[in-house]
């Protein structure tokens, strides 16, 4: 990959997420500079991937006086992105792509938002799964059977699992918007942006106390139809089904892509898909951090822009986790 497409990167944020994106930057031979908080994640960071970090905090390292660079990585925990990605917005930044959900609460996106258009600056979210090839060959099939007719999807959640993570109250509270809407964003993206939702929840958790099952329905901006349930008691697992005149689309796991013929209740794998890039790094980053850095990317609209995320944010996924 030819380094002068995002010459200039900071990455901010030495954690998993930050180690998954040094290894793409990397393989990109993109010339990128990396900013952590605590001396310990740093060093784990250098020992993990051959790269200098700084420890020390965005606030340390801004009050250098460092040049802006063309793209900033936001890749820091969830209670820090709304306030990372802020502060480079004041000092100038114009291109930033952060970790979704970009806030822990939906008045966090709504700030960035605002702000965002105020200073023209560019905010993407890190939505991967748009990327994963399994996502790019079903839009393919999808554009040759002329559209989407309806489809459906899951976002059940391991209960189970979750209440022992060692996380922040906030961030479970939260849970809905910090990780299911990995699949609510996959499906409207593929399927149309709903027009007409009617939601329901019932139940609650230990740790959750808004709903602990969700069903709901309605028609997009495009004419198809949807619905989805989510039942966080219960045995389950993220998936969603696309169909069209031709064919179900089945990505169960969303990492790879099913098919069922029209006439036929065989369901098989599709096999010309090439998944190297989501084997050799996290699925769908290659591809995303691609598209950020080259504005001339074929999927460049497949990124999604703060603005977009906050609508969904305010009238869908706020709907589906408190209907009204």
């Amino acid at each position: 990959m030819s380094n002068n497409i995002g010459a200039n990167v900071w990455l901010i944020g030495t954690g998993y997420m930050g180690i998954e994106y040094a290894k793409v930057l990397t393989n990109l031979e993109v010339s990128y500079q990396v900013i952590g908080r605590s001396v310990e994640s740093t060093k784990a960071f250098e020992t993990s991937t051959n790269k200098t970090a700084r420890s020390g905090g965005l606030e340390k390292w801004l009050k250098g006086s460092p040049p802006v660079p063309d793209h900033v990585i936001v890749a820091v925990s969830l209670n820090q992105l709304k306030e990372t990605t802020s502060l480079l917005l004041d000092y100038g930044i114009k291109n930033i792509l952060v970790e979704k959900p970009a806030g822990l609460k939906y008045e966090e996106v709504e700030f960035l938002s605002q702000k965002v258009i105020s200073l023209e600056a560019n905010i993407f979210v890190a939505y991967n799964r748009r990327f994963y090839a399994s996502t790019l060959k079903a839009m393919n099939i999808i554009k040759e059977d002329g559209g989407v007719s309806s489809f459906n999807f899951e976002f059940t959640e391991w209960s189970h699992k979750i209440e022992k993570l060692n996380k922040p109250k906030n961030d479970l509270e939260n849970w809905f918007f910090v990780n299911s809407t990995h699949v609510v964003d996959l499906a409207f993206f593929i399927g149309g942006l709903p027009s007409k939702l009617v939601s329901f929840t019932a139940g609650s958790l230990d740790w959750y106390s808004k709903a602990s099952r969700f069903a709901g329905c309605g028609i997009t901006d495009q004419g198809a139809l949807f619905n989805y349930s989510a039942n966080w008691k219960s045995p389950g697992r993220w998936a969603v089904e696309i169909i069209t005149p031709k064919h179900r689309l089945i990505f169960k796991p969303l990492e790879k892509l099913q098919i069922q013929e029209i006439g036929s209740v065989k369901v098989n794998f599709v096999e010309e898909i090439d998944y190297s890039l989501d084997e050799d790094f996290k699925p769908g980053l290659y591809k995303q951090t691609t598209c950020f850095l080259n504005p001339q990317s074929n999927f460049r609209d497949y990124l999604v822009t703060i603005q977009q995320h906050n609508y969904l944010c305010q009238k869908v996924y706020s709907e589906i986790e408190n209907p009204s």
